[in-house]
C-alpha cells in the first residue's frame, strides 16, 4: 500500500467501519488513562489518607491550567493535519509535525517555570488549606518538573492518531497507564514515598512512552516523520494551530476557573472533606467522559479529512453515528450514578463522612448526563472541521455563561447541594444551545452539498 493510501481510505471506507477502527483504540486508551486516575486516587486514599484525596482534588484545576497550552497545540495540530491530508497537502502536514514539537517544548518550559515560581499562592487560590497544602504542593512540584515531557508526549500522541495510526497511539497510552500503576504501587506501598511517589510514577511512565513515540515518528517510511527543514516555525501554521486549538484551550482554562470556584464554595459550605468528595466524583465522571472523548478522537480525523475533501454527506454520517453512540454511553453513566453511587465511592475511602458526601453529590451531578454525550460530541465536531469559534462558544456557554453564575448563586441557598445542582442545570442548558447550532450547520452542509452537485452536473 502506498504510504498516502492509508489517509485516502478516510474518504472511501464505510463510516461505521472507520469510526470503529479509529474510535476503539482511542476509547481503550482514554478509558485506560481514566482508570489509572481512579486507581491513583484509590492508592492515595487508601495508602496516604482522606486529606490526601482533598489535596489531590485541589491540584485538578492546576493540572488543567498547565495542560491548557498543551491541549491547544495538540488538538489544533491534529485537526489541522487531518484537514491537510484531506486536501492532499502533504508538505504542510509534514511541517505541522515539526512546528508542533517546537511549540510543545516552548510552552512546556514556560508553564513549568512560572508555575513552580508561584506554586503556593496558586494552590491556595485553587482551594488549598493549611491541612491540604503539603499534599498538593508535593504532588504538583514533581508533575511540573516533568511538564515538558507531558506536553510533548500528548502532542505527538495526538498527531500519531490523526495521521492514521490510532492503534499505536492507543498502545502508547496503555504503556503509560500500566507502567504508572505498577510504579504507583511500588512507590506508595513499598517505598512509602506517599503522594510525591504517585506524581513521580506519572512522569516516569510518560517519559518511557515518549521515547517510543519519538522512535515511531523517526521512521522515514511514514508520511509524517522527523526530518530536516520542518522545525522552523511558520507563521501561517502556528496561526492555524492556535486558532483551532483555542476551543480546548478555553475549555481547559474555563474548567480551571470553575474548579477554583467549586473548591472554594465547597470549602466554605462543607470544609476540606467536601472538596475530597468532589475529587472522587470528578474521577468517576471523568471515566465516563473519557469514553465519549475517545469517540471524539476517533471521529476527528474522519470528519477533518472529509471536510477537507468536501464530502459533506460522509461528514454528516460520521457526526450522526458518533452522537448516537456517545448518547448511549452518557445515559449508561446516568444509570450507574443513580443506582450504585455508594458502592463506587466506597472504593476510594473508608471514611464514612466522605462516602456520604460523595454519594449524595454523585446522584445529583448525573441528572443531566443523558444529554452530555450529545453536547460534547457537537462541540468537538466544530473543532474537528476547523470552526473553532462555534466550539469555543459551546465550551464557554456551559462553563462560564451558565455554570459559573449557578455556582455563585445556588450555594448561598442550598449549601453543598447547590454546587451539585449547578452541574445538571449547565448540562441541560448547553445541550439546547448545541442543538440549535448543529441545526444551522446541517442546513449549511445541505446547501454546500447541493452546490457541489450542481457544479459536477454543469
Amino acid at each position: 500500500m502506498d504510504k498516502n493510501e492509508k489517509y485516502i481510505q478516510l474518504g472511501k471506507e464505510p463510516i461505521t467501519k472507520l469510526l470503529f477502527q479509529y474510535a476503539l483504540p482511542s476509547i481503550i486508551a482514554m478509558t485506560a488513562a481514566s482508570l489509572y486516575n481512579i486507581i491513583d486516587s484509590i492508592f492515595i486514599g487508601q495508602g496516604v489518607g482522606a486529606l490526601a484525596i482533598s489535596g489531590l482534588a485541589v491540584t485538578f484545576p492546576f493540572m488543567n491550567l498547565t495542560a491548557a497550552f498543551g491541549a491547544m497545540i495538540g488538538a489544533g495540530a491534529s485537526t489541522l493535519v487531518s484537514i491537510k491530508l484531506g486536501e492532499k497537502d502533504y508538505k504542510t502536514a509534514q511541517n505541522i509535525l515539526g512546528n508542533t514539537l517546537v511549540l510543545n517544548l516552548f510552552f512546556g518550559a514556560i508553564t513549568m517555570i512560572l508555575c513552580l515560581l508561584f506554586i503556593d499562592p496558586i494552590l491556595f487560590f485553587f482551594g488549598a488549606s493549611e491541612n491540604t497544602i503539603e499534599y498538593a504542593r508535593s504532588y504538583m512540584q514533581v508533575l511540573l518538573a516533568g511538564n515538558i515531557i507531558t506536553h510533548v508526549y500528548f502532542g505527538l500522541n495526538a498527531l500519531l492518531r490523526a495521521s492514521g495510526y490510532p492503534s499505536k497511539a492507543m498502545l502508547a497510552t496503555i504503556i503509560t497507564v500500566v507502567l504508572d500503576c505498577i510504579l504507583d504501587a511500588i512507590f506508595i506501598f513499598v517505598l512509602d514515598w506517599g503522594i510525591r511517589g504517585a506524581a513521580l510514577a506519572t512522569v516516569l511512565a510518560q517519559s518511557t512512552s515518549l521515547i517510543w513515540l519519538l522512535y515511531i515518528l523517526s521512521d522515514s517510511k511514514k508520511l509524517l516523520h522527523f526530518k530536516k527543514g520542518i522545525y522552523t516555525l511558520k507563521k501561517r501554521i502556528i496561526k492555524e494551530i492556535l486558532y483551532i486549538g483555542l476551543s480546548p484551550f478555553f475549555m481547559n482554562v474555563a474548567a480551571c476557573l470553575i474548579v477554583i470556584v467549586i473548591n472554594n464554595a465547597l470549602k466554605d459550605a462543607g470544609g476540606d472533606l467536601a472538596i475530597g468528595a468532589y475529587g472522587i466524583i470528578n474521577r468517576i465522571i471523568f471515566l465516563i467522559l473519557m469514553v465519549v472523548m475517545g469517540l471524539n478522537q476517533g471521529m476527528q480525523p474522519i470528519a477533518g479529512y472529509n471536510y477537507g475533501a468536501r464530502q459533506y454527506h460522509r461528514l454528516n454520517q460520521v457526526l450522526t453515528t458518533t452522537i448516537v453512540i456517545a448518547s448511549i454511553v452518557s445515559t449508561l453513566g446516568f444509570i450507574i450514578g443513580e443506582l450504585f453511587p455508594g458502592t463506587i465511592v466506597s472504593l476510594f475511602t473508608t471514611d464514612k463522612e466522605l462516602v456520604a458526601l460523595a454519594t449524595e453529590g454523585m446522584k445529583i451531578y448525573v441528572i443531566g448526563f443523558p444529554l452530555v454525550g450529545f453536547q460534547v460530541v457537537v462541540s468537538n465536531f466544530f473543532q474537528s472541521i476547523g470552526q473553532a469559534h462555534k466550539s469555543i462558544l459551546l465550551s464557554l456557554s456551559r462553563q462560564v455563561f451558565i455554570l459559573l453564575p449557578c455556582l455563585f448563586i445556588l450555594p448561598h441557598f442550598y449549601g453543598v447541594a447547590g454546587v451539585w445542582y449547578s452541574m445538571p442545570i449547565a448540562d441541560i442548558s448547553s445541550s439546547l444551545l448545541s442543538a440549535a447550532l448543529l441545526f444551522w450547520q446541517f442546513r449549511a452542509f445541505k446547501k454546500m452539498g447541493n452546490l457541489q452537485a450542481a457544479e459536477v452536473n454543469s
